[in-house]
């Protein structure tokens, strides 16, 4: 009798976090990307004064990627890190321009063949997926993308599914602090660093480096597939 108790407890359980899974975190985050125009968000995402866009070349450093790296710009929004990554991937290498906005994509996938970078590869991914086949990537790049996941257990597990043994994500997402952080970020980012950790962890990863102080108002955090 209580063996049966305990497992109609523990499916009630697992039948409860299946539908939170299947519940979006924070709806309607991503609403003002259904229509996009890509020449306001190039203006938006690309200037002087964003904290990643100021020290792009520090993350790109900081990522450490080899020649023949294949690669996943998960939200690579209009491309500026796709195209910072793809000589550093080579001609034997691979970066996907992954997005949930297809106008962000083809501008991605138009813009590297206009630059004849060949490697580079487009990705429209789904709110809970981002679409990639399995064991197909080494790293996965989420750079002020991951408040942006309406999914986030669901969209790191096809992540984890698309990493290879040992894969690598770096996350790069605001420092939200109570008292510190500006209201936009208070308002517009769901929780902080702990609790971000905590969801990646969760999904299959152990965090294994964090770079200090290389940005300003966002934080820089490694974590490697272990599962």
């Amino acid at each position: 009798m209580i063996r049966a108790m305990v497992s109609l407890v523990f499916v009630s359980l697992l039948g409860a976090a299946t539908f939170a899974q299947d519940k979006s975190v924070k709806p309607g985050i991503n609403k003002s990307f259904e229509n996009a125009k890509v020449p306001e968000f190039v203006e938006r995402f690309e200037k002087e004064g964003r904290d990643v866009y100021d020290n792009r070349k520090k993350i790109v450093d900081a990522c450490e990627i080899k020649p023949g790296t294949i690669l996943a710009d998960i939200g690579a929004g209009t491309g500026l890190f796709t195209r910072m990554f793809s000589p550093l991937v080579g001609p034997e290498g691979t970066v996907y321009a992954v997005d949930i906005t297809e106008s962000f994509v083809r501008h991605v996938e138009e813009s590297a063949k206009q630059d004849k970078l060949e490697n580079i590869v487009g990705v429209v991914c789904k709110a809970d997926s981002a679409e990639l086949p399995p064991a197909s990537i080494d790293v996965a790049f989420i750079c002020d993308t991951y408040h942006h996941f309406e999914y986030p257990q669901k969209t790191m597990r096809s992540i984890h599914r698309a990493l290879k043994p040992g894969g690598q994500v770096i996350l790069i997402d605001f420092r939200r602090i109570e008292g510190e952080s500006t209201e936009w970020t208070l308002d517009h980012v769901r929780a902080g660093q702990e609790v971000f950790t905590r969801e990646v962890v969760s999904a299959g990863f152990r965090q294994i480096d964090e770079k200090q102080d290389l940005l300003q108002e966002s934080y820089f955090v490694r974590f490697q597939k272990v599962d």
